[in-house]
């Protein structure tokens, strides 16, 4: 039987531990286990304890089983935006960026948002040259310089609200609004107040955070029990989140350089924003199955240079027998060397 150590080693006279005490000297018909290395597990004695003292210990005993061994093959995980949902905000025209709205990294802003003012002189002649077609269309029949001149302004970047503003008012606009594509934060700000511009000016970068991806970065061996649609779990202990749950939506086909793993991505709904790029967690994909001797995590006894347990060998009396562990669980241990099932 195995006996599974509960207590403070050190304060229990007779404890074999124990710096005040002298262990007992074990019975006659103790039998050493293993070579016999001096400070060893092995060069130990068997010891007998009476059995109101293993009472008074708390002292618990189990047998060694054979159990179902499912180890999950864990990754590192990092919260990144998800490049789907990345907008680059330019405007259509050359020009001049006036006036910026939304000047601040992080800043959250929401669809159709105004960001910016830009005047153009393309632009202004364009909305001129519409005035005059709308003024001449209201007197005669209807133009098709006047639909032209409408589309051309659509194709520079006007909004039907604001074609529509220069027609209640006659006049034209002097600078035309840039508005946001979509919701989002702003992740990167290109230009400030006052900067020329041209339709290959990156004004400002926007990501929607309703959804991010997280990278895995699995083990070469492991990717292999990995694929398109495999469940994960996701912790991220800084975060206080529960655990998420998520499938692999996609397997890069390369190999990281640096830590020679295959990066694996997940997209995880994060409606309330608090998982946030940049963060770090942790990934579990489920392992390979297999059997294997197990005992309780407190049975085991690491005295920092070796391992071992104390086996039952008759009663009341103890053999500390060395081990050699493998995989550790939450409550449990396996062992693969030293213990046999039963």
């Amino acid at each position: 039987m195995l006996l599974a150590v509960l207590i403070v080693q050190d304060q229990r006279q007779g404890w074999p531990f124990s710096r005040h005490v002298q262990a007992p000297q074990a019975p006659a018909t103790a039998v050493p286990v293993g070579n016999q290395v001096p400070g060893s597990a092995a060069a130990r004695k068997a010891i007998e304890l009476p059995a109101n003292q293993i009472e008074t210990l708390g002292v618990q005993f189990e047998s060694v089983e054979v159990r179902a061994i499912n180890e999950p093959d864990r990754a590192v995980a990092t919260v990144v935006v998800d490049e789907s949902r990345v907008a680059h905000v330019h405007t259509r025209v050359a020009g001049w960026l006036e006036a910026l709205y939304v000047n601040t990294t992080g800043q959250q802003v929401r669809a159709g948002q105004a960001l910016g003012g830009v005047f153009s002189q393309e632009l202004y002649s364009s909305q001129s040259e519409y005035l005059s077609a709308w003024r001449r269309a209201a007197t005669g029949p209807a133009s098709v310089v006047l639909e032209a001149s409408r589309t051309r302004l659509i194709l520079l970047g006007m909004s039907a609200a604001e074609i529509e503003g220069i027609e209640k008012t006659g006049t034209v606009r002097r600078l035309v609004t840039i508005t946001a594509p979509q919701s989002g934060i702003v992740l990167n700000r290109g230009v400030t107040e006052g900067t020329a511009v041209d339709p290959s000016t990156e004004i400002l970068t926007l990501a929607d955070l309703s959804q991010v991806w997280v990278f895995a970065e699995v083990a070469e061996a492991d990717v292999t029990r990995i694929g398109t649609g495999t469940l994960a779990t996701l912790t991220f202990p800084t975060s206080r989140l529960e655990p998420i749950k998520a499938r692999v939506d996609f397997v890069y086909p390369t190999l990281t350089e640096g830590t020679r793993a295959v990066r694996v991505r997940l997209s995880v709904p994060n409606p309330g924003g608090t998982l946030r790029p940049g963060m770090y967690g942790r990934a579990e994909f489920p392992g390979a199955s297999r059997d294997g001797l197990t005992v309780k995590r407190d049975a085991v006894v690491d005295t920092g240079q070796s391992k071992h347990v104390f086996v039952q060998t008759s009663p009341n009396v103890f053999e500390p027998r060395p081990i050699q562990v493998g995989a550790q669980f939450a409550d449990r241990v396996e062992i693969l060397q030293g213990l046999a099932a039963g």
